[in-house]
């Protein structure tokens, strides 16, 4: 077998290989520090049809200027909306603060 044979057969079982492979796909929501119940509960139901439709979830709080001062209730707000999720994903990374940013990711659960 010669040589670009060999390199084209190798070509194409990884392109096989990267077809089969999922794409994970992230989605997004944002919080504020002092979200209200409407606004909170709007949002948990856009959450759960990102992963009712199988995407990672990055939810975070966004401190704006003095607000990081409210750290605590930041956390509540994540951990809260992890509890509201539990039956429909697992929490990948617990909130952690980054600069301004508190950011937490949950997971789908696998659909059996």
């Amino acid at each position: 077998m010669d040589y670009k044979k060999f390199l084209y057969e190798q070509k194409k079982r990884e392109k096989a290989l990267k077809a089969k492979a999922s794409k994970v796909t992230i989605k997004e929501i944002r919080f504020g520090p002092q979200t209200d119940d409407h606004d909170y509960e709007f949002k948990k139901k856009h959450a759960e049809k990102f992963l009712k439709d199988g995407a990672k979830l990055k939810a975070f709080v966004f401190f704006k200027g003095r607000s990081i001062v409210f750290k605590e209730q930041g956390q509540i707000l994540l951990l809260r909306l992890a509890q509201d999720l539990e039956d429909l994903g697992k929490v990948e990374q617990m909130p952690r603060l980054e600069g301004k940013r508190m950011t937490m990711f949950i997971a789908p659960k696998k659909v059996k």
